[in-house]
């Protein structure tokens, strides 16, 4: 290794570090969501099989506009539910780039529900996969213009993942725990293990639909984040459903940004969701917020869940009716 590939690699690191700690004080480990609650399938495997039809979602996240390096995500997943009602399958791929990392994970989840009550369900995951870590540094102009680039200065290494997840959910709450990784610790590439965090990284998820009306439905939700040694960070949203179509809502992540959130129902078969976030960190000063958009497929029927309400002209004998899945 030349000394200035060796400034090279030691400049873009730094640089990769400084974002990391920017944007969450202890780093973004895993790929960053405002809209989780539409999106729960990407960091937890429980949750694979709780839909009632098969979902496919597309999502795509740029962050920090008007910083150069700066997170973009796309990712593409589905879950699947099983003709038992009571296994799942979901599938997950994601492309997360920073600067001049990019990493592309890509795994397949399986769940399994036990009812715990009448109307309560318990779900657990498991997800298995790997992720290829690519790390070009010749990005930037880091040595000295009369001497040639190094355009092979390259790094392309694989790693295994495997992750668990609990999701417990009735029909207007739900709470959910995951690991994405267990495996961060056994990497043993010293390449590999400057730019993929060593902690295991457990999430929380929770959320609770009011029906405030027959048109007016509200949910609060809120996602934890724990890196292993380090303070818990969390998102809280708040978002209403209108007339079965709209939806509009807040989300404040702590000491990092707030975000206005807004969806609609195109049709029985399709739901798209935007959200825009403003730091309110001193990073906010230099870039022009956040960007994303998630875009839902419900396949083989209408996406919307059965519930049961009471009808006394029926005897208290429940009638079926559909509703918009709110989670």
């Amino acid at each position: 290794m030349t000394y200035r590939l060796y400034i090279s690699k030691f400049t873009l690191l730094l640089t990769v570090i400084i974002l990391f700690v920017v944007s969450d004080t202890y780093g973004q480990k895993e790929p960053q969501y405002t809209q989780y609650m539409y999106n729960i399938g990407s960091f937890n495997p429980g949750y694979v099989g709780t839909v009632e039809k098969t979902e496919i979602a597309a999502l795509y996240r740029a962050q920090w506009i008007d910083i150069p390096g700066a997170p973009k995500t796309l990712r593409f997943g589905a879950n699947i539910p099983l003709s038992n009602e009571k296994h799942g399958l979901g599938i997950n791929i994601v492309n997360d780039a920073l600067g001049p990392t990019t990493q592309t994970f890509f795994d397949v989840a399986y769940s399994f529900q036990v009812r715990v009550s009448d109307d309560t369900k318990l779900s657990f995951g498991i997800d298995a996969g790997g992720a290829m870590l690519d790390v070009d540094f010749t990005k930037g102009n880091f040595q000295d213009p009369n001497e040639p680039l190094l355009t092979s200065a390259t790094l392309n290494k694989f790693y295994p993942t495997v992750g668990a997840g609990l999701f417990l959910y009735s029909e207007d709450w739900y709470l959910g725990a995951s690991v994405p990784n267990f495996l961060y610790n056994v990497i043993n590439d010293e390449e590999v293990a400057l730019f993929v965090n060593d902690r295991v990284q457990i999430n929380l998820i929770g959320g609770y639909v009011f029906e405030l009306s027959d048109n007016l439905k509200f949910k609060p939700t809120f996602l934890g984040h724990y890196l292993e040694g380090l303070p818990m960070k969390f998102d809280v949203a708040t978002n209403f459903l209108i007339n079965d179509l709209f939806t509009v809502g807040a989300s404040y992540r702590i000491d990092n940004s707030v975000s206005g959130l807004a969806g609609f129902q195109i049709s029985s078969e399709m739901f798209i969701g935007y959200s825009y976030d403003y730091n309110t960190n001193g990073l906010g000063a230099y870039n022009s917020g956040s960007h994303e958009v998630i875009l839902k497929f419900y396949v083989g029927g209408n996406g919307n869940r059965t519930k049961n309400v009471k009808n006394k002209n029926m005897k208290g004998k429940p009638k079926q009716i559909d509703s918009p899945r709110f989670f």
